[in-house]
């Protein structure tokens, strides 16, 4: 990693806990005046304890506007270069929870990282589409196994969301933000991959949970498009 913030770490201070809730105060207001959002499915956050997040990817808008759905602190993984946009940039990345990760390589870093912020009972944002996609479809040879990966080495849940509408309000390539509705469908929780006898969980557990997985995000993706109007 290039760059290293306090935010960086498993753990959040109360200070950056404070910052977190007045940040997110901002982004609840406009996502309610500019995009009209709703969230469906929060009894199904688990209250207590940490879990991973995985909802389909369709904009640069899924990430900082996913603190919509959960008033506690959510952390997440985001693509280095969004870091070095700019300094009040990745400011406000920092204070959202996020940190970097270089995502055409190995980053070793951000994967313990991702893993001591589970062992510390904070949820974790993963697109298991890895990056933004296009269209109606979460195309099966898109997804990723990190998500289940992570889930099954920590046994932790995956919590399927749907997003729909952000592809409209901030399409690919776009530099302006249209007040378009935008519709968050949250599912049940998803058990992790089984460990074996050695705490170990083998790539075929991992390939058929993220098989799962992928079915569970396209139901709750069409939901969310139906709800969305």
């Amino acid at each position: 990693m290039t760059r290293t913030s306090l935010l960086h770490r498993p753990g959040m201070t109360r200070s950056q806990r404070v910052a977190w809730t007045i940040a997110r105060m901002f982004v609840v207001t406009f996502a309610k005046l500019w995009f009209r959002y709703e969230v469906h499915g929060r009894e199904n956050l688990p209250t207590t304890g940490a879990f991973i997040l995985s909802p389909n990817h369709r904009s640069n808008l899924d990430t900082p506007l996913l603190p919509v759905i959960r008033r506690d602190p959510i952390r997440f993984m985001g693509k280095e270069s969004l870091w070095q946009a700019s300094k009040a940039g990745a400011w406000f990345l920092d204070t959202m929870g996020g940190f970097p990760v270089e995502r055409d390589s190995a980053d070793r870093s951000a994967l313990r990282l991702a893993e001591g912020i589970l062992e510390n009972g904070e949820p974790l944002v993963m697109f298991p589409e890895g990056t933004r996609r296009e269209g109606p479809i979460v195309e099966e040879e898109n997804m990723h196994s990190g998500p289940s990966f992570l889930a099954g080495r920590q046994q932790v849940p995956i919590i399927p969301i749907g997003v729909a509408g952000s592809e409209a309000a901030m399409p690919t390539g776009s530099k302006f933000v249209y007040p378009r509705k935008i519709t968050f469908v949250i599912g049940e929780p998803l058990a992790p991959p089984n460990q074996n006898e050695k705490g170990r969980v083998s790539r075929r557990a991992v390939q058929e949970h993220t098989e799962l997985l992928r079915d569970r995000i396209q139901e709750l993706f069409d939901e969310a498009v139906a709800r969305n109007g």
